[in-house]
């Protein structure tokens, strides 16, 4: 049983490596942006 577990594991290995090649690598969902506070006053008070 190891061994057929070990070449399992094998195959899903060689597999994964293919769909990469083939595809690329597993694409990551993009991050969220960031907001970012802007100050859109024109003049500042004194």
């Amino acid at each position: 049983m190891d061994y057929i577990e070990k070449l399992l594991e094998k195959l899903k290995e060689w597999a994964r490596k293919i769909v990469e090649t083939i595809l690329g690598p597993d694409s990551q969902p993009e991050p969220a942006p960031v907001p970012i506070p802007v100050d859109d006053r024109q003049h500042r008070r004194r």
